[in-house]
């Protein structure tokens, strides 16, 4: 199976640029201690081209994306960090 995936260019006057699927779900929480994220399709391929985009040479180390249930999760989810190295 082969996925074209379109990654939005970093630049740091325009910054990183969050690119969500049509209907996207994403919900977090803790379930007997360990962190579960849970999509749909529709998230978890928002999820990749974002990590891919992190990826990307030009975002420096230390950069980090916030996802909350005000911007992306949904309600009562626990907030999470993903930090580049």
């Amino acid at each position: 199976m082969n996925i074209n995936i379109e990654i939005p260019d970093y630049s740091s006057v325009d910054g990183f640029r969050y690119d969500w699927c049509r209907n996207f779900q994403i919900t977090t929480y803790l379930k007997n201690g360990v962190f579960v994220l849970k999509a749909n399709k529709e998230g978890l391929e928002s999820l990749a081209k974002q990590l891919l985009q992190l990826s990307q040479d030009e975002i420096p180390k230390g950069f980090h994306l916030h996802y909350d249930e005000y911007n992306s999760l949904e309600d009562q989810s626990l907030d999470f960090i993903i930090e580049k190295e």
